[in-house]
């Protein structure tokens, strides 16, 4: 029996990762978590209760433990660069690293299909390119960090598998690329980039815990492997908007800039925040994440069996009608318990 361990277990990633696990009776489940009362009804594996930032219980939580599943994250769209190495990058190389000491087989992360940084000639992201900090985006510079990490350390023993994954959509997730959206179009100020013609890879958290699992269990992984991992399909932003619209009736843009000018206006909402109330209005990184990132994940249906069933439409209908039951709750672009193992 392998022995699986999920960090960041109630969050929305982990909760899927876990609901996908949870059949495979030859698995021995435990979930990494803050708040053990948060977990999925229905868990009955092991918990083992503590925060990521204490290194005695990194070392103490991957005893006996066969393989890893690493959802928990500390995230921001904008600035906040010691927090998040301070609260996610260094954390995870610290559990990387007790990984390693305690011979776990495989630890299995959750990256991202922009860490190759995008192409503007609208070819597909290779799931092998290397990974390159943006520098308009602190987190995402940590997560390069990370995977790099990851590479570096995987000839010690621990097989090193990087999943980068789509923008996360559906149930159980209040945050992201929704919650970006849907109250910035309703100011009727958000253009159309680039004439909303950029690609957007959303996946669903479903089809997101199927990835780890088949990661999780498949055999001939070895070394530092990554694949991408997105939905069945990369609609537009303008299709996504229009869609928005037609189930929301939040208004479409009503002008356009090019892409050179969204990033400019970010750049000037991020320097004016300090004098400013709130949250910037835009900021680079949600500029970055709206450009073209077209990254079929081939690689993955055939090293690891994976095939997203859940279509982008579905997902954002379950994640409106989640938001809806909670009366949209506002949403900052700092969220350090997103997927944190709360």
């Amino acid at each position: 029996m392998k022995t699986v361990l999920v960090t960041g277990a109630t969050g929305f990633l982990g909760s899927h990762v876990l609901d996908a696990l949870m059949p495979n009776k030859d698995i021995k489940l435990i979930a990494a978590c803050r708040t053990p009362s948060k977990l999925p009804s229905g868990f009955q594996g092991e918990v083992r209760r503590g925060d990521l930032t204490d290194d005695a219980y990194v070392r103490q939580l991957t005893k006996d433990v066969d393989v890893i599943c690493h959802a928990a994250a500390w995230t921001s769209l904008w600035a906040h660069r010691k927090e998040e190495q301070r609260l996610y990058r260094e954390p995870t190389k610290a559990l990387i690293d007790a990984a390693i000491d305690s011979g776990v087989e495989r630890f299995i992360f959750d990256s991202s299909v922009v860490v190759p940084g995008p192409h503007r000639d609208g070819t597909p992201l290779g799931d092998h390119e290397p990974a390159k900090h943006p520098g308009v985006w602190p987190h995402m510079d940590i997560v390069v960090d990370i995977e790099n990490y990851m590479r570096e350390q995987s000839d010690r023993g621990t097989t090193m598998v990087s999943l980068r994954c789509g923008h996360f959509v559906g149930e159980r997730f209040n945050l992201g690329f929704l919650s970006l959206v849907l109250p910035r179009l309703k100011t009727h100020m958000v253009p159309w980039v680039a004439g909303g013609k950029a690609r957007v890879p959303l996946v669903d958290g479903r089809d997101l815990g199927d990835a780890y699992a088949l990661a999780t269990a498949v055999d001939g992984l070895k070394g530092f492997e990554s694949f991408n991992i997105c939905g069945p399909s990369f609609p537009t932003m303008r299709e996504v908007v229009n869609f928005l619209h037609s189930e929301t009736g939040v208004p479409r843009p009503h002008f356009g800039v090019p892409l050179m000018g969204a990033y400019v206006f970010g750049w000037l909402m991020e320097t004016l925040n300090p004098i400013l109330p709130g949250d910037p209005f835009l900021t680079r990184a949600i500029v970055y994440l709206g450009e073209d990132w077209y990254a079929p994940s081939d690689l993955a249906k055939k090293r690891l069996g994976y095939e997203p069933k859940i279509d982008w439409k579905t997902a954002i209908r379950r994640q409106l009608k989640d938001m809806e039951r909670q009366g949209y709750p506002h949403t900052s672009l700092v969220d350090g318990t997103r997927w944190w193992a709360r």
